[in-house]
């Protein structure tokens, strides 16, 4: 179970090998929403000691609860498990030198501000404070984005054309005759033939027809 109302998280888990990186990466996004990222670090460190004490000496089980608390100017994290034994501070010369892990209160002691164990009810809670800055007293908050605008695409008709409609309708009225004619295949308008010269003239006709008749006949006998 994870709570982190405001300045406050908490996680409630057992201390096996494979929770403790899952902890201290939850820690670890915690104090980077709380813009504390100069703390992540020796916060982290801390935590993992504390549950690997946890998981080598704690009785009978080997639940526990991590929390983490921001204060005005510090930043407290603590382990409670359910032994009532207090743990004792070793100088870790038994660890291997490169070893991530396994230094206990030793290494917590000496990347933390302060540290110390309280009894509480069945148990005890191991801590240590780092000290926060001021700027991180409020929570960051998230940030929204923001779309950028989709380009629209504008066709301008030509004198004639429809305004409206679709815009291929438009790109075709814009191509008139005397338009090459790779254009008015590109819009699927037929092409307009090209004229040489003004058009032959009709001759106008004076009179009558230019058409033969048969000599009327007359009524009365030769």
């Amino acid at each position: 179970m994870i709570e982190h109302p405001s300045r406050h998280c908490s996680v409630e888990l057992q201390a096996l090998p494979s929770r403790i990186g899952q902890v201290r990466r939850i820690v670890s996004a915690q104090l980077r929403y709380w813009r504390l990222d100069p703390l992540i670090d020796r916060a982290a460190l801390g935590v993992t000691e504390l549950l690997t004490n946890v998981h080598r000496h704690a009785q009978p089980d080997k639940n526990c609860t991590v929390e983490i608390e921001l204060q005005r100017d510090r930043l407290t994290v603590s382990v409670r498990d359910h032994d009532p034994r207090l743990p004792v501070a070793e100088d870790g010369t038994d660890v291997a030198p490169m070893a991530t892990c396994g230094r206990g209160l030793a290494m917590v002691a000496a990347v933390s501000e302060s540290w110390g164990v309280r009894p509480h009810d069945d148990g005890k809670v191991v801590w240590f404070t780092l000290p926060a800055p001021a700027a991180a007293a409020q929570p960051a908050r998230p940030h929204r984005l923001t779309p950028e605008p989709t380009p629209q695409r504008v066709v301008t008709a030509g004198a004639g054309a429809p305004t409206g409609g679709h815009p291929a309708a438009a790109a075709t009225a814009q191509v008139g005759a005397g338009a090459p004619a790779a254009a008015q295949l590109a819009t699927g308008a037929a092409p307009v033939p090209a004229t040489a010269g003004p058009p032959a003239a009709v001759p106008a006709t004076s009179g009558a027809p230019d058409t033969a008749h048969a000599p009327a006949r007359s009524a009365v006998p030769s």
